[in-house]
């Protein structure tokens, strides 16, 4: 999958979002929700929780986790007796993580950032030029929007 996410509209959306202030999760969920309906404050509180790899626990990366709830809302299954439906859901979720892990390297927030360890701080660190410059974030962002983005188009019926 070609993954050129300067020149995806969704990509540069969840960038525009990221730089905003939003987390990353919020990011990439957000320019796909409000396309489908959702409301905009509905969107944001939904996905507030899994930024910083889920409460800033630096666990699965919330560029992913957006890009899952985005995916959630396109195609998702709601029947919980549709083993079908639910088994296609997840290995198009499992499609969506390999190509973000073959652009990243990882689907895991400590890893993206280079983190050791378990203890990390709840607080949100402020977004400064250094913060950009030493985070993978920004492009993070754009690379799960445009994974969906593209996703999206092959798929299309």
């Amino acid at each position: 999958m070609d993954i050129d996410f300067m020149n995806s509209f969704h990509g540069q959306k969840a960038m525009k979002y990221f730089k905003e202030g939003y987390n990353c999760a919020q990011a990439v969920f957000l320019c796909y929700a409000e396309e489908l309906g959702m409301e905009k404050s509905i969107a944001l509180k939904l996905s507030s929780s899994f930024g910083g790899g889920m409460g800033r626990m630096r666990e699965v990366c919330g560029a992913v986790t957006g890009m899952f709830m985005a995916a959630g809302l396109l195609y998702g299954y709601d029947s919980p007796t549709d083993r079908q439906a639910k088994a296609g859901h997840y290995k198009r979720i499992q499609e969506l993580a390999s190509y973000f892990k073959e652009e990243t390297g990882s689907i895991i927030c400590k890893e993206l950032l280079g983190l050791t360890g378990d203890q990390f701080s709840h607080v949100p660190e402020e977004r400064t030029k250094t913060y950009y410059k030493k985070r993978p974030c920004v492009q993070n962002v754009g690379i799960a929007a445009t994974i969906l983005e593209n996703y999206i188009q092959e798929h299309q019926s």
